[in-house]
């Protein structure tokens, strides 16, 4: 899905569309709408999270930008070559992906950070629109296991095919899927995810990309 094709008017969601509009009525400096993927169409990295956070990606309109959870993606990012800086801090920073895309299981932030299952499914062909324009060679990160059911489903593929597990390594096909909790302030800051559990999946995938074994 090219970001100039972006359907920023999407309101298929009803609770999503009103909450969008509580949203901009309060915050009137905010983006207030869905939230477009970051980074080149043809990346060979694809990160993909759950949904835009209220003072994050939707008040900035840039994945994982605004809020804590971005902290530690953008810095483990550059740490491993595929970001240009270590903060992303606006959509205009000058900041830029290497070789890599980020985005999110739902494109609608959701009340309490929570999408339903029906938001999830709905939003689910924008994210296997995104995922047929990715090289067939991809690794793809799933931040968490919303997005690791919202991945399969994109790719036409069962639950079953493959189980959620942090660190976990899938092979589909000829791309690879790691598994990751979700960098989330709650996670880490309760050490369920530390910067070095984060850093060894990036690492993986850096490997994976230049082809390591």
């Amino acid at each position: 899905m090219n970001q100039a094709d972006f359907d920023v008017s999407c309101r298929r969601c009803e609770r999503l569309a009103a909450f969008l509009d509580d949203s901009r009525a309060r915050f009137p400096d905010y983006h207030s709408a869905p939230v477009a993927p970051f980074g080149a169409d043809d990346a060979r990295l694809v990160i993909v999270g759950l949904a835009p956070g209220l003072h994050g990606a939707n008040a900035t309109g840039r994945p994982f930008t605004g809020d804590h959870a971005g902290i530690l993606l953008y810095e483990t990012l550059h740490r491993f070559g595929f970001a240009s800086r270590p903060q992303s801090l606006a959509r205009d920073d000058g900041l830029t992906l290497i070789d890599a895309r980020i985005t999110n299981a739902v494109k609608c932030v959701p009340p309490a950070n929570k999408p339903q299952p029906t938001e999830i499914a709905r939003c689910n062909g924008f994210l296997a629109q995104e995922l047929a324009l990715a090289p067939t060679d991809a690794v793809l990160v799933a931040l968490g296991r919303i997005a690791h059911e919202a991945i399969l489903r994109a790719l036409g593929l069962p639950l079953r095919e493959a189980s959620f597990a942090h660190a976990a390594e899938h092979r589909l096909g000829g791309r690879y899927l790691i598994d990751s909790y979700h960098c989330s302030r709650y996670n880490t800051q309760t050490r369920r995810l530390t910067p070095a559990m984060f850093e060894a999946v990036f690492g993986r995938a850096r490997a994976l990309l230049d082809g390591a074994s």
